[in-house]
């Protein structure tokens, strides 16, 4: 911390000592951009970080700027292209500096960053370039300063090369005009030409203006922004889906030749509204809520708002008249990030029927209250939607629609060796089999899930999908029927069912992938994924990936057709690794499948478990830890005492971390049956109630929230799951009340202006534009989960209306996807015994 921070922090932890408010509100009384303690710039209806986030490649980053309560534009920086994208260089972000005497931010920056050029999960390369600057700002009465100091000048060869740019959101900015120093533009919805060919071949578009000042959406004074440049240097407005189709509006200025001191000086001027405050906003179920569930409508509120409006309940009748059930002050909650929370506690209504919560001028979504609410409509599009489009290898057929046709049917070839794939995938010195790189790997083209919209296969997220499934089979009886998947055609028809269980040809086609992996192989493959970045950012039909022939070598041609033509290498990869961990949580994930499977498909329940038995005898890990699931799974498929025996072996080793373990190992207690074991676990987990209790506390929504980058959806309703397993196993000592406020705030009770359900289609307000393979159509597949709400460090929760952040909006495989579909079926079964 700097010494600036903690003076500011210990001047605010006085106050709270004091009596006065522990949080900082994100507005104040000032009609100035000031310096607050939690290190950005504000005023009403403004604020400006610098160097809070730390994810440029997600559009978050550098300077920012949140006008009038939305986050309008992010990532002020130097970066070396006009449009950069994903894989492409990032300076390296140094400590934050604050000055409260001249109220200004700064930040040391330097190219290249070491951690990423050529190294770690998304692999950069940088090229030979090496600077070090300054990054400040500094407000100006209503304005604020941008300056960049090098060190020294850039490198003759990169002079008109290296610029500011800086980065404004397109969602809302469509249809919207501009000015560039009195000449007038529209912001349009898809990227125009004309295009040129830059001097590395690179498609780049015709800057949309260029000028010394650039006027932001004049006509909407919620959005109008006036940025000036200050040099004699002009500004650029391009547009950045030339290159990358999720690109974003960049403002760019270039870094003159020979300039250090102030080598860049803009001045930015946002409107801000007078007087502005956050709207209140009441935050529910989209779906509803059983009528004897405990029932409470979150209302978040501008920490300045002084009014207090009753909250009312209301029943929608059928005549479209509306009844007053409640009418009541709601309970002062307190502050929680920016905002100001109270809550309304209606859990004594129970009449079933429509409802609605109103505050002041806003009133929710209607919901209802029934007994049979999660019955029907909520769980079941991940099942009969969600799952089937996800499935690899297969054509998808949905009435009138294809969602995508046989695909990835030339898997896979083996990955050279000493291979660092930019999606993460790391093929060592040896490829851990009798394959060579490049060499077919015969049986990986059947089963298996695509994740998220990146179309590879990642095997844990493959077994985490299959033990999921598996469970909840097991939990809840789950015969639901309404889909056609035939293997042996490779054809699946959504709305049509075949008279087997979707849940049990699901867990089968997750299956395939791994035991055709593992007898192919001899082991597990880390992963499967295509060579190229050009096939990798594909948008549309998986079937377009590849050729669907694998690829053999013609020695009767002179060169290789490029990927994307008939006969080239686009076969994908199959990885494999040494991970002792993924090995044994690959191992649970079977074990739980051949409980299921015994009696729909006995020959592949014992494959399942063979499987998973060779993995446990073979894995050689360091951490016991890592062998708790599988030892738990393998003693409920099999009731072999050495797995019983491991357990009460690793007996402290759990009471330590029953945080991790506790949930897993309930199930294992009658089968275990041994005191001291018993009873050193429930001893632990009535501890860890004590925290689960502290941490329910602190948000008002009865569940932690505490987001890196990505929204915290999915760690929620995996929180939720833990949370149902221990209920079940010690229901003297767990309530099932977080279980159910982790499933409410997935289903739309969660921060921020967004209340949709992070269940694609489920909830009468829900995320209808995700970050599936149907991202360029600005669509959604019904029953993807994304992971929700993300946080602008440090204290904005957003959810944009944005098909291409990741971090809000994506869907993906394993406990993203059957934790949702277990918590609702949970749900319904422990509301209706």
């Amino acid at each position: 911390m700097t010494r600036s921070a903690f003076l500011l922090s210990t001047f605010f932890w006085l106050a709270g000592m004091l009596g006065l408010s522990a949080q900082t509100p994100a507005t104040s009384p000032d009609t100035t951009l000031r310096l607050n303690a939690q290190e950005y710039l504000e005023m009403p209806g403004l604020n400006v970080m610098l160097a809070h986030d730390f994810y440029p490649e997600g559009h978050q980053g550098g300077v920012g700027i949140i006008q009038n309560g939305l986050r309008v534009a992010t990532n002020g920086d130097l970066r070396l292209e006009p449009t950069p994208g994903q894989w492409q260089p990032v300076p390296k972000v140094g400590e934050r500096q604050v000055d409260p005497a001249t109220q200004e931010i700064s930040v040391r920056m330097a190219y290249p960053d070491p951690e990423k050029d050529r190294k770690g999960f998304n692999p950069v390369i940088y090229p030979d370039l090496q600077f070090s600057y300054v990054l400040k700002v500094r407000p100006e009465g209503k304005a604020f300063r941008i300056s960049v100091d090098l060190d020294e000048p850039l490198p003759e060869a990169w002079v008109g090369k290296v610029g500011f740019n800086f980065e404004l959101f397109p969602g809302i900015l469509f249809g919207k005009a501009y000015y560039m120093d009195g000449q007038a533009g529209i912001f349009h919805p898809q990227a125009n030409g004309p295009g040129y060919l830059d001097e590395n071949g690179d498609y780049q578009l015709v800057p949309m203006a260029v000028g010394k000042q650039l006027v932001v959406a004049p006509e909407a004074e919620r959005q109008t922004m006036v940025i000036e440049n200050l040099q004699r240097d002009s500004l650029q407005l391009i547009d950045g889906r030339a290159r990358h189709t999720n690109g974003w509006f960049v403002v760019r200025s270039l870094v003159p030749r020979g300039a250090t001191k102030n080598a860049i000086e803009w001045r930015i001027t946002p409107h801000a509204l007078p007087g502005w405050q956050h709207d209140p906003v009441v935050q529910v179920s989209q779906v509803g809520y059983h009528p004897k569930q405990q029932k409470i409508a979150v209302i978040e509120t501008d920490p300045h708002d002084t009014r207090t409006p009753p909250a009312i309940l209301w029943r929608v009748s059928e005549t479209g008249g509306r009844e007053k059930v409640l009418e009541t002050r709601p309970h002062d909650w307190g502050n929680f990030l920016r905002y100001h929370y109270y809550q309304l506690d209606f859990t004594s209504v129970e009449q079933p029927g429509l409802y609605q919560v109103e505050y002041g001028d806003y009133r929710t979504e209607p919901f209802q209250i029934k007994e049979d609410i999660y019955q029907r409509e909520v769980w079941q599009p991940t099942l009969e939607y969600f799952l089937p489009v996800q499935m690899c290898h297969m054509r998808v057929n949905d009435r009138y629609r294809v969602w995508h046709d046989f695909c990835h049917l030339d898997d896979a070839r083996m990955a050279p060796t000493d291979t660092n794939h930019f999606d993460g995938y790391l093929q060592g010195p040896s490829t851990l089999t009798s394959y060579q790189g490049g060499d077919p790997v015969p049986g990986l083209n059947r089963g298996g899930w695509h994740d998220a919209g990146d179309f590879d296969l990642r095997v844990e997220s493959q077994a985490k999908t299959v033990q999921g499934l598996a469970l909840a089979y097991e939990a809840f009886d789950v015969a639901y029927d309404n889909t056609t998947i035939d293997q042996q055609t490779r054809v699946v028809e959504i709305h049509q069912p075949d008279g087997k269980p979707d849940i049990l040809q699901q867990i089968e086609h997750g299956v395939l992938t791994i035991a055709g992996g593992y007898r192919s192989l001899g082991r597990l493959y880390r992963g499967i994924i295509c060579p190229s970045l050009r096939q990798y950012v594909l948008l549309g039909d998986a079937a377009a990936m590849t050729d669907n022939t694998v690829f053999q070598p013609d020695p009767t041609l002179t060169a290789v057709p490029p990927i994307g033509q008939p006969g080239s290498p686009d076969d994908r990869w199959v990885f494999t690794e040494e991970n002792p961990g993924r090995e044994l949580s690959v191992a649970a994930g079977l074990a739980a499948a051949a409980r299921a499977l015994k009696d729909y498909n006995p020959t592949m329940a014992q494959e399942c478990l063979t499987i998973a038995q060779a993995l446990w005898d073979r894995t050689q890990e360091k951490n016991p830890l890592q062998r708790v699931d599988a030892a738990v799974e393998l003693l409920l498929t099999t009731r072999e005492k050495k797995y019983a025996d491991f357990l009460v072996s690793q007996t402290e080793a759990i009471r330590q971390n029953i945080a991790r373990t506790g949930w897993i190992v309930g199930r294992s207690l009658p089968l275990v049956n041994q005191k001291k074991y018993t009873r050193t676990i429930r001893d632990a987990v009535k501890q860890y109630r004590a925290q689960i209790d502290a941490q329910g506390q602190k948000t008002p929504y009865g569940v932690p929230y505490e987001p890196n980058i990505w929204g915290a959806g999915w760690g929620i309703q995996h929180f939720g799951v833990e949370q149902y397993f221990l209920h079940t196993a010690f229901p003297d000592l767990f309530p099932a009340d977080y279980m159910l406020h982790a499933m409410n705030f997935v289903l739309g009770c969660h921060p921020g202006t967004n209340t949709a359900s992070f269940a694609s289609g489920v909830g009468a307000r829900s995320l209808l534009t995700a970050y599936g393979l149907n991202r360029a159509d600005w669509s959604y597949i019904p029953g993807g989960i994304g992971s929700g709400t993300a946080l602008i460090r440090p204290d904005f929760p957003e959810l944009l209306t944005w098909p291409f952040l990741w971090q809000q909006t994506e869907y993906v495989l394993g406990g993203g996807t059957t934790d949702y579909l277990f918590l609702i079926l949970a749900a319904d079964h422990l509301m209706n015994p």
